[in-house]
């Protein structure tokens, strides 16, 4: 691989890394909800369901993946239902205010832990049909047939999970220094809906992506 491809892959995966999707949606909202802090267990999360596409697609299971119809549609229908799910679960949370002060007990469900948060990120990511339609059309493009594959799957994947992290890390910190302005109950109701119709809405667009929308 020359630099010059290296230098094509870094634009393109910034690119597709800065264009709102779930993982975006997911980081803002909670970095807005929990800080900026404890959002880097969910932005973990999302990079080892990077990692997990870009297995996939490494490892050519994700093109027979879009070749059976049926195989694309389970696996758009989970990630669909799983973002819907967690739209759903962001609206109704429950907002308690912390006695004697104004700021507040929670926002999503009781700050979840550490290991829920990652699992949060790692299945928004590993079940987007959208990432692994994306991996599997522009990854080739950028690899070498004369070079060994592995090498250049190992440089591609540490590039792209780099980028993908410090731009999730970037909405997570840009939502977290507004959590200024959610001190009340009134006001986390709102970002909570907001953020779960987000969540809803992309949900829902994702039982429209078919794998014949390909580059």
């Amino acid at each position: 691989m020359s630099f010059t491809t290296w230098i094509a892959f870094v634009i393109a995966g910034s690119l597709i890394a800065i264009s709102p999707g779930s993982g975006a949606v997911l980081s803002m909202s909670h970095g807005l909800a929990y800080g900026l802090r404890k959002a880097s267990a969910t932005v973990l999360g999302l990079q080892f369901g990077l990692i997990l596409v870009l297995v996939i697609a490494g490892a050519g299971v994700g093109s027979l993946l879009l070749a059976s119809a049926l195989a694309f549609t389970i696996v758009k229908t989970i990630g669909a239902l799983y973002l819907i799910y967690l739209g759903i679960a962001q609206w109704r949370a429950k907002i308690e205010a912390a006695p004697g002060a104004g700021a507040l007990a929670a926002g999503l469900p009781a700050h979840p832990g550490f290991g829920k948060r990652v699992m949060t990120g790692f299945l928004t990511n590993a079940t987007n049909p959208k990432g692994i339609i994306f991996m599997v059309a522009v990854l080739p493009q950028f690899i070498a047939k004369e070079a060994p594959l592995l090498p250049q799957l190992a440089i591609l994947g540490v590039t792209m999970v780099t980028i993908d992290s410090l731009v999730m890390h970037g909405y997570a910190a840009l939502a977290s220094s507004m959590q200024r302005f959610f001190r009340d109950v009134r006001a986390v109701k709102i970002q909570n809906r907001v953020f779960g119709a987000v969540l809803v809405l992309m949900g829902s667009l994702l039982f429209l992506v078919e794998p014949g929308r390909r580059a």
